[in-house]
């Protein structure tokens, strides 16, 4: 007899119940800010990186929808200091953990909720900012998750969303499989008790100890997932989940299209660059570029199948941009520092996205300059040695100096 499928309703509960007894991610709580950055959570650097434009220090409301136990919340409110954030998420433990997290590293002060996404009419006003990292592609109807969403978005919003890929979670999927076939009898049965869950977990471990060196499954487990599993949430969350849906290029414009929302840009762009696979080779480079943008894509995943999530920004229309090619245009903007520099101030500093810089004197002497308040002009007019328009341009494309337009 084949299992029946569940209702929204009993997913839901079966999602919380996994979180109720393994809270994710399994992060301990400190006292001291979370280390580093993650810059798809910096409103400023997100919304330069989207749209090419510092957005200026007015007043904005974020999300974290599905925040789980708060590790991305927390570093959202650390680099967001002066925004009104809200947090909501399905599991009442996973927010007792949250607001543990928040209050110990003493971040801005956070508004929690507990409810999904389908009930988020309940939180009051528009977002401009709303993260969406792991809880889409856990619903029983990701569609209506993602346009409950849209529907907080603020006209000119950005939403960072992150959801499953299915070419690169095939192992993964196999070894769901075989542990519900192994605890229920049925490989289309998610674990629906507690009980289920704890001899999935125990079956689980068991599998990855006697299965092959050279097996497929524990290769990847060991090559991508290990480090990370030796947490039972983590491997909970990865391996006994009772819903998920991965998507390929195509099902996620789908996703897109049927949400109302506006593709951006994927946060890792160098990946999704047909130059990194088909380099070597100018005449099938030329022949791919003529493809329409999803399709290119399409080619890449295709070509290589590793992709086991997609991270990329939606937005609201409508939605400013500006490319910064005109040196009239940048010598006019408001000169804005990116929150996201490591080992600044040094002429040796990493950028945004980790990628190691070395600055030149006149550059490093601009930048220490930088205020938010003057432009490029009168930042350049104060100095001995001003910038040449190329070394300007290279900041800019490097997203260490963010522009914003004067009005």
């Amino acid at each position: 007899m084949q299992p029946t499928s569940p209702t929204a309703e009993q997913i839901l509960h079966q999602v919380r119940q996994l979180y109720e007894h393994y809270p994710f991610p399994p992060q301990p709580i400190a006292t001291l800010p979370p280390p580093g950055w993650n810059w798809r959570w910096s409103w400023p650097q997100a919304h330069a990186f989207c749209t090419g434009i510092h957005p200026g220090k007015r007043k904005v409301r974020i999300l974290d929808a599905g925040c789980g136990s708060g590790v991305g919340t927390e570093y959202i409110a650390h680099q967001n200091p002066d925004a009104e954030i809200w947090a909501f998420d399905l599991s009442r433990k996973a927010l007792e953990i949250a607001q543990a997290r928040c209050q110990a590293s003493q971040a801005p002060p956070v508004q929690f909720r507990e409810l999904n996404v389908y009930d988020i009419d309940q939180l009051p006003g528009e977002f401009d900012f709303i993260n969406c990292v792991g809880m889409i592609h856990h619903l029983p109807d990701p569609v209506a998750g993602l346009q409950a969403l849209a529907g907080k978005l603020a006209p000119g919003g950005i939403l960072h969303l992150f959801v499953y890929g299915e070419l690169g979670r095939h192992e993964i999927r196999l070894m769901q499989k075989a542990i519900r076939l192994l605890v229920t009898g049925s490989e289309q049965q998610p674990l629906a008790s507690v009980e289920q869950l704890q001899t999935g977990l125990k079956i689980g471990r068991s599998l990855f100890q006697v299965l092959p060196a050279d097996n497929p499954i524990q290769q990847q487990e060991r090559r991508r997932w290990a480090s990370e599993n030796v947490d039972d949430e983590c491997f909970a969350d990865m391996y006994l989940h009772p819903q998920e849906i991965n998507y390929t290029i195509d099902t996620l414009f789908e996703l897109i299209r049927a949400s109302g929302l506006q593709f951006l840009r994927f946060s890792n762009p160098q990946f999704w660059q047909l130059e990194r696979v088909l380099g070597k080779d100018e005449s099938l480079l030329a022949q791919a570029l003529q493809l329409p943008e999803q399709q290119r894509y399409r080619l890449i995943e295709l070509l290589d199948p590793v992709v086991a999530h997609y991270e990329l920004f939606l937005g609201k229309p409508p939605l400013p941009h500006q490319d910064w090619r005109s040196v009239e245009a940048i010598e006019a903007a408001v000169a804005h520092l990116s929150p996201c520099l490591g080992l600044w101030p040094s002429q040796s500093i990493f950028n945004y996205a980790y990628e190691a810089l070395s600055l030149g004197e006149a550059a490093f002497a601009f930048l220490q300059q930088v205020d938010g308040i003057r432009t490029v002009a009168e930042i350049q007019a104060s100095l001995p040695l001003a910038l040449s328009p190329e070394e300007l341009g290279q900041l800019v494309q490097q997203q260490v100096l963010l522009l914003e337009p004067r009005e």
